[in-house]
C-alpha cells in the first residue's frame, strides 16, 4: 500500500484536556509532486511529520524523535493550503493539495496523498497550524512574511459544507446556518428507499419544471469514502451494481474535482422499443469537513464527443450524490437526485412513464445497498482488486477527533523543550517549503510495496490514456492562464449554459461605481439587488462557548446603500477608492461620519466580474469594538474572522447543493486583499485563488439568470467577550444577467 496504517484517534473524551497541549503529532507517508523540465509531473515518495510549528520530511520512518529530518519548514498564519482534488501522474491516483507562502507564492509545496480522507486530514492539520499562527504570534503582514515562519498548533474545525472555502471554529457547528423551507416533499418507498420530489418554485425562469427533480434516499452499510469511490468510477466492476450503466469513460479532466465523463446505458431496464440512451456529463466533486461527499453532475455538449449512432443524449438537467456518514461513519445516508429529460416524443413517452423511469434509475441506491452488505460493510475489495476502488482502505477512519498518529513505538511527540530548541534555530537550519522541494534528490525514492492496485484500480480506468494522458495532454509548460482557459473553454457549450468569458463584449462606458447594480426591493425586476431578511440567518447566542446555540439574527449593524456589477479584462480593486465612487463622492467630500464597509467579489478569467456590494453606518465604529478590531487589525487577523453565509433561494438543486448554506470564514481559503481608507474598509475576495471555488462559481454562472442568491456577512466571534455575534450586512441579489455588468474601461 503507498500509506502506512494509521492507527485510531483516542475517544473525544480523552482529547478535552489535550487540545490546547502542545502535543498533537500528524505523521505519515505522502508524495511530493514536482514537474520536470519539459514540464511533466512526477512524484516523490516522502515521510512527513507536523508537530507544533515544524514541518519535517524524511525518507524513511524516523526511528526515535530525535533524529533529523532530511528538510524541514516552519509554519505560520500566512500560509494556506489549497485542494487541488485528485489527479493521474504515470498511472497512480493522487489526492493533491498545495501549501504556499502568501507573501510568496514562488514558496509552495505540492503533495499528493492515497485517499481523499488522507489529504483531507492533512489539509486540517496545517490549517489548524497556520490559524494559530495568526494568535500565537505577532500577525504577518505581506511584506513581513518572507517565508513559513513559527506558530503554534490549534486544532480547530475548518472545512465546512460549502467546500469553497473553509470554516473554522472550536465548536461543532450546525449542519445549516439558514432557516428555509425544505423543497423536498416525500411521495412515496420503493425497495427500502424513500421517494421525495421537488416542489415547483413559481418564480422559476425558464423551463427546468418540466421534468421535476426526484430523489431518493437510503441507508448503506459502508463508509462515506468507500461508498464515494464506488460511486466515481466509470470501470467493469460498476456493473456489480449499476443495471443501468453499460460502459464510460473520461472525455476531458478540467481539474482535480471537475471532468467531462460519458456514461452509455443499457436498454434493457428501459420501457419495451425504447432506444438506448447515454449522457455526457460534466462531473463535479467535492469532500466536506464532515466526512461528507458531494458529487454533481450536468449535461453538456463536447466536441470531443458528439452524439453516437444508435443512442439518444439524454439531458440530465441536475442530478448528483451525496453521501454522509453517520453511526460514527461506519454506515453512510446516501441521497440520489435526479432531473432528467429523455428526449422521447411526447406522443409516445408521456410524463408519468418519464418519471418511471427516473425513479427506476434511482433504485441503483438500493443496489449500491445490497453490494456493500454483502460485503459487511466494508470497502469490496476482495472483487475490487482489480477493479475501481483505490487500494489503500486501511487507513482507518477516524472515530474522535481531528489528530492521528502513525503506529510506530518512536512516535511519542517532541518535548516542549526540544520544541523549543528546534524553533530557536536559525532560518537557515529550517527552509523554506521550497527547500522541502529540493530537487537535489530527485533520482531517490521509497519503493513501494506494490503497483498492482493503483495500476489495476477504477481511479486509474476513469483516467483511460486513451481518454485523459496526463503526460500526452499537459502542456510542456503548465501555466496558470492555461489552466484558466483550460477551465472555462468548455461551459459555453453547455445546452443553456451561460460563459460569461464567451459573451460578446459591449462598447466601455464610464462608471459612478456604486450605481451599476438597480435596488429593488420589490423583488420583482431582474439583475438587482435588495436587503435579505436578517432572521433568515443563524448567529452565535451569548452563552454558545457553552451550549453552542444559535439564534435567528434580528438586525443588521449596517445598512446596504449599493451595489456594483462590473466586468473588465483585469481584477478591479480599491473601488471605493475611486474619483467616481459615491463613497469619495457622496460622503466623503461631505466630510461626514458615515463609514463604508465594502466586498468586491472577484471572478477571473478572461473577463474578470466584480460584484461589489457596499454597507455603510452613521454610528462611530468604536461602538462595535469587534468591528473596530477587524478595521484596525492585519490581514492574518482579519482572515480568521470574516463570515460569509451563503443561500440559493431560488433555482436549481445541484447550485444549491453546491453552494450549501453554512457558514465560512473565507480567508481560510481564498486571498484576500484589503484596502484601508479614510471612511473605509474593502475586501477583495479572489475567487480564481482556489480550485474548489473556481469549479463553484463556474456552476453559479451557467445558472445565473435562473437564481436568487442571499448573502449575509459577519466577524465570527470567538470569546465571551465578543459574543452574541451580529450581522454587518445581508443582500439579495436577483437573477443577476451577466450581459448587464457595465464595462469598464482600461
Amino acid at each position: 500500500m503507498d500509506v502506512i496504517v494509521i492507527s485510531q484517534q483516542k475517544k473525544h473524551d480523552d482529547n478535552n484536556d489535550n487540545d490546547n497541549n502542545n502535543n498533537e503529532r500528524m505523521e505519515g507517508w505522502l508524495y511530493l509532486i514536482r514537474s520536470n523540465r519539459i514540464g511533466l509531473q512526477y512524484s516523490r515518495k516522502r515521510y512527513f511529520v507536523l508537530q507544533h510549528h515544524l514541518l519535517q520530511s524524511f525518507k524513511s520512518v524516523p526511528l526515535s524523535k530525535n533524529q533529523d529530518p532530511v528538510r524541514s519548514a516552519i509554519i505560520d498564519s500566512c500560509i494556506r493550503v489549497t485542494d487541488n482534488g485528485r489527479e493521474s501522474i504515470h498511472r497512480k491516483v493522487f489526492f493533491i493539495f498545495t501549501v504556499y507562502n502568501t507573501s510568496n507564492h514562488n514558496d509552495q509545496l505540492k503533495l499528493g496523498a492515497s485517499s481523499p480522507e488522507e489529504a483531507a486530514r492533512w489539509i486540517h492539520s496545517i490549517q489548524e497550524a497556520a490559524l494559530k499562527g495568526a494568535h500565537s504570534i505577532v500577525g504577518c503582514s505581506r511584506s513581513s512574511c518572507q517565508s513559513f515562519r513559527l506558530s503554534g498548533p490549534s486544532w480547530v474545525n475548518h472545512n465546512k459544507p460549502i467546500d469553497w472555502t473553509h470554516c473554522s471554529s472550536t465548536h461543532t457547528d450546525l449542519v445549516t446556518d439558514v432557516i428555509a423551507p425544505s423543497p423536498w416533499t416525500i411521495f412515496g418507498c420503493q425497495n427500502g428507499l424513500r421517494l421525495f420530489k421537488e416542489a415547483k418554485d413559481r418564480d422559476s425562469h425558464g423551463k427546468w419544471d418540466d421534468h421535476p427533480a426526484i430523489m431518493a434516499v437510503g441507508v448503506v452499510d459502508g463508509t462515506s469514502e468507500a461508498i464515494f469511490q464506488t460511486l466515481m468510477s466509470l470501470g467493469p466492476s460498476r456493473s456489480k451494481w449499476d443495471f443501468c450503466f453499460y460502459k464510460g469513460s473520461v472525455v476531458e479532466h478540467l481539474d482535480g474535482h471537475m471532468d467531462i465523463i460519458h456514461k452509455e446505458l443499457y436498454n434493457d431496464w428501459l420501457p419495451w422499443g425504447m432506444k438506448r440512451r447515454d449522457f455526457l456529463l460534466r462531473r463535479y466533486w467535492r469532500r466536506e469537513d464532515d466526512g461528507t461527499y458531494v458529487i454533481l453532475y450536468h449535461s453538456v455538449y463536447h466536441k470531443k464527443c458528439p452524439p453516437q449512432k444508435g443512442y439518444v443524449r439524454a439531458c440530465l438537467k441536475s442530478g448528483g450524490y451525496v453521501i454522509s456518514p453517520v453511526n460514527h461513519e461506519r454506515r453512510s445516508v446516501v441521497k440520489h437526485m435526479l432531473a432528467v429529460d429523455w428526449k422521447s416524443w411526447k406522443s409516445y413517452l408521456r410524463t408519468s412513464s418519464a418519471r418511471s423511469i427516473t425513479i427506476r434509475m434511482l433504485e441503483r441506491v438500493a443496489a449500491l445497498r445490497e453490494l456493500f452488505k454483502a460485503k459487511l460493510g466494508n470497502c469490496p475489495s476482495s472483487d475490487f482488486s482489480s477493479g475501481e476502488l483505490v487500494g489503500n482502505m486501511r487507513l482507518h477512519q477516524i472515530e474522535g477527533d481531528q489528530r492521528i498518529d502513525v503506529q510506530t513505538p518512536t512516535n511519542d511527540g517532541m518535548t516542549k523543550e526540544c520544541m523549543n530548541e528546534e524553533v530557536d534555530k536559525t532560518f537557515s537550519e529550517h527552509a523554506s517549503l521550497v527547500g522541502l522541494n529540493d530537487p537535489a534528490d530527485e533520482f531517490f525514492d521509497v519503493p513501494e510495496p506494490s503497483d498492482y492496485d493503483q495500476l489495476e484500480n477504477g481511479w486509474s480506468s476513469d483516467f483511460d490514456p486513451e481518454m485523459y494522458s496526463q503526460d500526452a495532454r499537459q502542456p510542456k509548460l503548465s501555466t496558470a492562464a492555461g489552466f484558466v482557459k483550460k477551465l472555462h473553454e468548455l461551459a459555453v457549450q453547455k445546452r443553456g449554459y451561460m460563459d460569461l468569458q464567451e459573451m460578446v463584449r459591449e462598447d466601455s462606458i464610464s462608471c459612478c461605481y456604486g450605481t451599476t447594480l438597480l435596488k429593488d426591493p420589490t423583488f420583482t425586476l431582474p439583475s438587482s439587488w435588495a436587503t435579505a431578511d436578517p432572521s433568515s440567518f443563524l448567529i452565535r447566542g451569548k452563552n454558545y462557548l457553552e451550549d453552542q446555540k444559535k439564534f435567528k439574527a434580528n438586525g443588521t449593524l449596517m445598512q446596504m446603500v449599493a451595489a456594483d456589477w462590473l466586468r473588465s479584462d483585469k481584477r478591479e480593486d480599491d473601488l471605493a477608492g475611486r474619483p467616481g465612487s459615491i463613497v469619495q463622492v457622496k460622503y466623503a467630500a461631505q466630510g461626514g461620519p458615515e463609514f463604508f464597509f465594502i466586498v468586491n467579489i472577484q471572478v477571473p478569467g478572461s473577463t474578470t466580474y466584480s460584484l461589489a456590494l457596499y454597507y455603510m453606518m452613521n454610528t462611530p465604529v468604536e461602538d462595535a469594538p469587534l468591528l473596530e478590531s477587524f478595521i484596525k487589525g492585519d490581514d492574518a487577523y482579519r482572515n480568521s474572522r470574516f463570515k460569509l453565509i451563503p443561500y440559493i433561494s431560488k433555482g436549481s438543486w445541484i447550485v444549491k447543493q453546491s453552494v450549501g448554506k453554512k457558514a465560512c470564514l473565507i480567508g481560510q481559503a481564498l486571498e484576500m486583499n484589503y484596502f484601508r481608507g479614510k471612511n473605509y474598509l474593502e475586501l477583495g475576495v479572489d475567487i480564481g485563488s482556489s480550485t474548489v471555488a473556481r469549479g463553484v462559481v463556474s456552476l453559479v454562472l451557467g445558472y445565473l439568470s435562473n437564481l436568487v442568491i442571499e448573502m449575509a456577512f459577519l466577524i465570527q466571534a470567538n470569546t465571551e467577550e465578543e459574543l452574541p455575534e451580529y450581522l454587518l450586512g445581508t443582500c439579495r441579489l436577483n437573477h443577476l444577467d451577466a450581459s448587464k455588468a457595465v464595462l469598464l474601461k482600461s
